[in-house]
This record gives structure tokens, C-alpha cells and sequence, in this order.
């Protein structure tokens, strides 16, 4: 099957799914980050984040993707070339998974800040009244709830992050994109091989979908839903 490189796109596939799930925890921490910068009472906090959300969102990811790891590699070597250190080659993997997780981290900001946004504020001041500190009120309090809210804004993310995953082969991570192209290369059987590629990310979306969908329902217990 598939000309002998089914194992091969197949261990691709498991690097695949480790730059997907180390890149949303990174897009949870910037999201979260960006969420409440945006809410606080700094104004250059709020400026930092509407500017990164707005940066981030306007441009393409492949885009972002070749300047935050090209142009930021150069950075590193020349702040290394000034220190007198030698240079420094950034592994690709890790490169593309803290830059999908900044790119993505701009999306999940503003569902973030929309699901806190949603919770009354009351409730963290009673919160407080009952002498909770801030982490244990956004533990107990808002984070549960926040779950509710954020989840159809964070499936979305999740989806789309999955499917841009494929251009960190570009970078030359060896994922399941990059031993596709390999393969196609040597066949010369290209629709084959990125065809099954392309049923493979189908299954993944899928499977991520139907998950999704049953928190969003078990998060959504006891809520009614206004009819219109």
C-alpha cells in the first residue's frame, strides 16, 4: 500500500499529532496571556496585545511561519555573534511548534477574553469577599465556566491549527507532510500520496470534531438555550 511508505507517512502522522498538541498548549498560555492584557487596567498591556492580535490575524501563517523562524533564528545568532558565542542552529521542531503556538495564541486571545467577558462579574468579587485569592478565584470560578464559553471558539481553533500544521515541512521538520513529499518525489506518484494526506488530516478533523462536539454538550448541562 502506497508504494511501501505507509509506515513511514504513518510515524510522520505521530509527529504531526506531537506539533498539533505542544503547539495549542503554547497557543493556551499566549491566548490567556492576550486575553487578560487586553482586560486589564494597563494601557500598554492592552496596546502589546492589540497589537499582536492584529498583527498575528492579518497575515497568513505561512508567512509567519518562514519570518518568525528564518528571521528569527538570525536574531539569535546575531544577539549570540555579539556575545561571542558560536551559532546557534534552532531545531525545527521546536521552532514550529512555539511559532504555530504564538500564531494560533492570537485566535484563542479573543475567545478567551469573550468567555471572561461572559462570566458576571459579580462573581469574582464575591469571590474575593470570601477571601480567595486571584489564582483560586480564577480556578474555582472563572475557568470552569470559562470552559462553556470558550469551547465552540476553541474548537474552531483547533481545527483550523490542525490543518496548518502541514507547513512545517517547509521548515524541515520531518513530519507526515515532509515524507509525503519525499515519496511523491521518488514515485513521481504525487496525487497518491498527498490524496491520502489529505484523508488522513479528514480523519483527524473528524475524530476532533465528534470529541468537541460531546464536551461542548456535556459542558452545556443544565443550560437552556434562548429560542428565537
Amino acid at each position: 500500500m502506497l508504494y511501501g511508505y505507509l509506515p513511514a507517512i504513518l510515524e510522520g502522522l505521530l509527529v504531526t499529532l506531537r506539533v498539533a498538541a505542544l503547539s495549542l498548549l503554547i497557543a493556551v498560555v499566549f491566548g490567556l496571556a492576550g486575553a487578560f492584557a487586553k482586560l486589564s487596567d494597563s494601557r500598554v498591556l492592552r496596546a502589546v496585545a492589540d497589537v499582536y492580535t492584529t498583527l498575528i490575524r492579518g497575515l497568513p501563517e505561512l508567512v509567519l511561519m518562514l519570518i518568525i523562524f528564518y528571521g528569527g533564528q538570525g536574531l539569535v545568532n546575531s544577539l549570540m555573534d555579539r556575545l561571542g558565542y558560536g551559532y546557534l542552529d534552532i531545531d525545527p521542531f521546536i521552532a514550529g511548534t512555539i511559532t504555530l503556538g504564538f500564531i494560533f495564541g492570537a485566535y484563542l486571545s479573543e475567545t478567551f477574553r469573550g468567555a471572561i467577558l461572559a462570566i458576571p462579574a459579580g462573581q469574582m468579587e464575591a469571590g474575593s469577599a470570601f477571601g480567595l485569592t486571584g489564582g483560586q478565584v480564577f480556578r474555582r470560578i472563572m475557568a470552569p465556566q470559562m470552559v462553556r464559553h470558550a469551547l465552540p471558539g476553541f474548537a474552531n481553533t483547533w481545527l483550523v491549527m490542525v490543518k496548518a500544521t502541514a507547513i512545517v515541512s517547509l521548515i524541515g521538520i520531518d513530519d507526515m507532510m515532509h515524507r509525503a513529499n519525499l515519496a511523491s518525489a521518488t514515485t513521481r506518484q504525487p496525487f497518491t500520496f498527498y490524496a491520502a494526506i489529505a484523508l488522513i488530516y479528514l480523519s483527524i478533523t473528524t475524530i476532533s470534531t465528534i470529541v468537541l462536539h460531546a464536551l461542548e454538550r456535556r459542558y452545556s448541562l443544565g443550560q437552556r438555550k434562548a429560542d428565537f
